[in-house]
């Protein structure tokens, strides 16, 4: 605690760094804007976004949201990397489902998934229809 309270520890500063960057308010996410222009600082916005959404995924299984299995019918890498993980685009085929759903993720480069691998998809509370992808494996 500093001596006018409330002081945050790096991490916490990063991640509101991080916010900033990515909603283009403030020293550093005006600045940034400035100097990328607007089709770069998207990518950014979409890179931090993919990052963040991470996160909430892990924040959903642990709270107990189900997932769905479903299998990858394409993967196409983007070139752009977060944290040295490939964002790819992939298409996938929910089981028990006719239609197909194309997302943007990042994976572990570790666990990359090929084409008829089975993953996880879990529903986005805060998009309805919306999925996230939530790794490899199988339903719980």
């Amino acid at each position: 605690m500093g001596i006018f309270g409330g002081r945050k520890n790096r991490e916490e500063r990063a991640a509101e760094i991080a916010d900033k960057v990515a909603s283009g308010k403030g020293f550093y996410g005006g600045l940034t804007r400035r100097f990328l222009g607007e089709a770069d600082f998207a990518k950014v916005q979409q890179s931090i976004g993919a990052h963040n959404a991470g996160g909430y995924v892990q924040q959903l299984l642990a709270a107990g949201a189900p997932t769905i299995p479903a299998a990858v019918v394409s993967i196409a890498d983007t070139g752009r990397l977060v944290n040295f993980d490939p964002i790819v685009d992939l298409v996938l085929q929910p089981v028990g489902a006719t239609e197909r759903l194309a997302m943007q993720t990042i994976v572990s480069k570790l666990q990359i998934p090929r084409v008829g691998d089975q993953v996880l998809l879990v529903a986005d509370p805060a998009q309805p229809g919306a999925y996230l992808y939530a790794g490899a494996g199988t339903a719980q």
